[in-house]
């Protein structure tokens, strides 16, 4: 099987940034008091002042997340960058590093107009915001599969998932205190669709032989995208007709809805400050739904693949596997089900559960435990981040943090300059050191930049 190191990052890149987990502010600002967007972490806070972005300046958040990266599929044999499916490198290393389910997010959050101030007795926000969000799960049979050829008689890649979501937001949010101890907030959130798609791939049962193999599939693929249609092909011995492409012709506003953030903060003691926050619970109804599916658990057999151990014959399983990654769909041989009409899905919640504890013997300085999970049936996910911030002047706050969870462990920073007139914050919620030399793909999946420039008045 011949793939170049530039088309094993180009997968990264694509599944990684394009395709998407937390679709939120940085979570290492959480604790920070003069981080303008924190109503978009938990719409209870109030900023110290009144604000207004600069357009498609003011915040912006790229982040990625997940259990194997680049490192796990890239190796240095002889001191040459070489995939996982050299020979030279064991089964038994590739398979270590590997996960059973093994999963890729990204997100994109670009703020387009944002400001905030104080009116109605409380603090008010108005955003508009664009948001890409996108998850891949791949099973670590896959991974088997590529690595062992036909070592193995029998695959089972079955969860084989993927989804991607994008949409526009302008959300109005109002946050007012009740007491010396209670606050509470709210963001309303109308909602305009541009793009879903969720590919749930639940089986695909392989056995492979040198003259046949027979596959077992189940699976959908719903895809709300205006203008796209199903590509299909003919399976030569069965005459099926399946799914193996698609095309979009144009594009547009596809779906509407609407979605609520609601917060507290609650202050049991002069250092102490618990806070809660859910967030993005609402919908999209998306028109036009594009269905391919195998209609429940499909078997057929099929010679068009076929392998042979020895590297010297036509059939044999790098050749063949040349045929079958560019016709992946056989596997489930899809078929097209047509416009469904539209569908109302849900959003992906976002739960933050936060304590602050703010040092009596120097009051700027305090620590934060914040727990953030993200609800979206198998791409569920969660962390701890522990941390500490400082605001030592008043133009300046900065805070450093440590985090666990699905995603493994890591490490995170913000710093957030500010005075009248002018504010620039910058942070990494998952630090990245190390990227591949040509590329420039993080060696690690867990990456995070959040920056913004707003005007504080």
């Amino acid at each position: 099987m011949k793939l170049s190191i530039s088309r094993i990052a180009a997968i990264f890149t694509i599944a990684s940034a394009t395709l998407a987990s937390t679709a939120q502010n940085t979570r290492s600002a959480y604790f920070l008091d003069d981080y303008a967007y924190r109503f978009q972490l938990n719409p209870a806070y109030e900023n110290s002042r009144n604000f207004i972005a600069i357009p498609a300046l003011g915040n912006m958040n790229v982040s990625m997340d997940g259990n194997i990266g680049i490192s796990d599929v890239l190796y240095n044999v002889n001191g040459r960058t070489t995939t996982f499916l050299n020979p030279e490198i064991s089964v038994e290393e590739v398979m270590g590093n590997i996960n059973d389910k093994n999963r890729l997010g990204a997100d994109v959050k670009l703020t387009l107009l944002a400001a905030g101030f104080r009116a109605f007795g409380g603090y008010n926000t108005v955003a508009i915001n664009a948001r890409v969000s996108t998850e891949l799960q791949l099973p670590g049979s896959v991974f088997s599969l590529l690595k062992e050829g036909v070592a193995n008689r029998t695959y089972d890649i079955s969860h084989l998932g993927a989804f991607a979501n994008a949409y526009a937001e302008i959300s109005l949010g109002h946050s007012r205190k009740i007491n010396d101890r209670w606050r509470v907030g709210a963001n309303l959130k109308f909602l305009v669709g541009g793009a879903y798609l969720d590919a749930t791939l639940n089986k695909a049962e392989l056995v492979l032989g040198e003259n046949d193999w027979t596959v077992t599939a189940n699976g959908d693929v719903n895809a709300n995208i205006k203008g796209l249609s199903y590509k299909t092909k003919v399976n030569d011995k069965t005459g099926h007709r399946y799914v193996n492409g698609a095309d979009i012709d144009g594009t547009g506003i596809n779906g509407f809805g609407v979605a609520l953030d609601l917060g507290a903060t609650f202050k049991p003691h002069r250092d102490w400050t618990v806070s809660a926050a859910l967030l993005d619970l609402g919908f999209i109804n998306w028109s036009n739904n594009m269905l391919a599916s195998t209609c429940g658990d499909k078997t057929f057999n099929t010679d068009r693949y076929t392998f042979n151990a020895s590297d010297s014959q036509p059939n044999s399983f790098e050749n063949e596997w040349e045929k079958l990654k560019n016709d992946f769909s056989a596997i489930y041989e899809l078929e097209d089900m047509g416009n469904t009409g539209s569908k109302a899905r849900m959003l992906g919640a976002t739960l933050n559960i936060g304590a602050e504890y703010t040092l009596p013997v120097y009051r700027k300085l305090n620590f934060g435990l914040l727990n953030t999970t993200r609800i979206q049936s198998k791409y569920t996910w969660t962390e701890f981040r522990l941390s500490a911030n400082v605001a030592p002047v008043k133009c300046f706050d900065a805070g450093v943090n440590l985090w666990t969870g699905t995603f493994g462990i890591g490490f995170g920073w913000i710093a957030n300059f500010h005075t009248t007139g002018f504010n620039l914050f910058i942070g990494m919620d998952n630090l990245f050191t190390r990227v591949t030399k040509s590329q420039f793909v993080p060696i690690n999946s867990n990456a995070a930049v959040n920056l913004g420039v707003n005007i504080p008045f």
